[in-house]
């Protein structure tokens, strides 16, 4: 979570001095802590109505290994919707590349270390048809990603309709999605390498945060005070602890989660670290001034589409490992919960503004809604409105906060 501070806030030298700076950073940030508000209160409230429930660790490792094919998807389609466009055919490809898996494994003997390589640069190749029909041949996103969710769709139905579902039985394979990694002692009741591991992301995001603010001192950008800084370090490292020690006390992190948290990682330093990733920003907030600035706007848009089949390919490939089978309708609605998380998330309908953390947060946010109405025992057809209003309540407020700001 990036701060940006306002030219207003003032040095914190006192208690009064800290609390103005803190509101200040409170306001200017709004559509930053927003998702992350949210976030606190669902867990708060479900975590009261279930008893403590919703907050064991059976049911957070289940709600993180739920989430994670829908949050891989929600990353790309989170930088598709930066630059202006929508891509409807992620949920099917995801599917139709869930099923070629499960042939390459059960009826041609394809080994898994060669299976998912294959897969994903399926994946690549059928991004980048989106990518040329939007950028090259002027077709709209919508139209072009809806043809391709009817051929997917298709697809799908006819590679499967011989068999209807294709078992996988590959141990290798399943384990992606329903394995955990190695614990390699227990102590005290928690698996010790999943505390290394939380251990390790705690110190890897401070030493990141340290070293961005001192690049940002080094070249007199402005940065928050130092007790604010303190502040929020310490307390997304007690986040950090605290789901560790939830998630270890079970079955430690699974092969998901990392899987996730590894997508997480490479994106968000590709989107913030990498000329190609601020360039992506650039096209989404103006295309054109993009393209006379000198950026390749139709390079970006292939890039872009060509990331989303990537990552609808790991999509595919852990939702059939975590079903340990390829279906007919495998991929049904996995757009629009991607969709959905992208803009809870804090992802901008007027495009430029959206970040990969916040598409996993979204994503986390909408699992979080369908899991604790769950424990509650709350009809499917209540939570489908309850969603729908979370999700129309986030683009309210995205576009209440874009008025505000212009």
């Amino acid at each position: 979570m990036e701060l940006n501070r306002a030219p207003e806030a003032v040095t914190t030298g006192t208690p009064a001095g800290f609390f103005q700076e803190a509101r200040t950073l409170i306001r200017t940030n709004i559509r930053d802590y927003g998702m992350y508000i949210a976030l606190f209160v669902i867990m708060l409230t479900f975590t009261v109505l279930t008893d403590g429930l919703f907050m064991s660790s059976r049911n957070i490792s289940n709600l993180l290994d739920s989430t994670g094919y829908i949050a891989v998807l929600a990353v790309g389609m989170t930088l598709v919707i930066v630059i202006r466009h929508i891509d409807l055919s992620v949920g099917f490809a995801a599917g139709f590349m869930g099923a070629i898996a499960a042939i390459l494994l059960t009826q041609m003997g394809v080994p898994v270390a060669v299976t998912i390589p294959v897969i994903l640069v399926l994946g690549v190749v059928l991004g980048l048809i989106n990518g040329v029909l939007v950028a090259k041949i002027g077709i709209p996103a919508f139209v072009a990603t809806l043809a391709g969710w009817l051929v997917y769709r298709g697809a799908l139905l006819q590679i499967t309709e011989k068999s209807g579902t294709i078992i996988i039985k590959d141990e290798a394979f399943n384990a992606i999605g329903n394995g955990f990694i190695p614990s390699l002692m227990v102590v005290n009741g928690l698996h010790l390498l999943s505390l290394l591991v939380g251990l390790a992301g705690i110190a890897l995001y401070v030493w990141s945060e340290i070293s961005n603010r001192r690049n940002k001192l080094k070249y007199q950008f402005e940065v928050v005070s130092k007790p604010i800084f303190v502040l929020k370090v310490a307390c997304v490292s007690a986040i950090i602890a605290y789901v560790t020690w939830i998630l270890a006390g079970y079955n430690g992190f699974s092969w998901t989660v990392i899987i996730m948290l590894l997508v997480v990682v490479v994106y968000h330093f590709f989107t913030t670290k990498t000329v190609t990733g601020r360039h992506i920003y650039a096209v989404g907030s103006n295309p054109e001034a993009a393209h006379l600035s000198g950026i390749n706007v139709k390079k970006i848009t292939y890039i872009v589409f060509g990331s989303m089949g990537m990552l609808s390919a790991l999509c595919g490939i852990l939702f059939t490992s975590r079903l340990q089978s390829a279906t007919t309708t495998a991929g049904t609605l996995f757009e629009l919960d991607a969709v959905a998380a992208a803009y809870v998330g804090g992802v901008s309908s007027a495009g430029g503004v959206g970040k990969v953390t916040g598409a996993i947060i979204g994503a986390i946010v909408m699992a979080s809604l369908s899991s604790g109405m769950n424990l509650l025992g709350v009809g499917i057809s209540y939570q489908y409105m309850i969603r729908g209003g979370v999700l129309a309540a986030a683009v309210i407020f995205d576009v209440m906060t874009r008025k505000k700001r212009g």
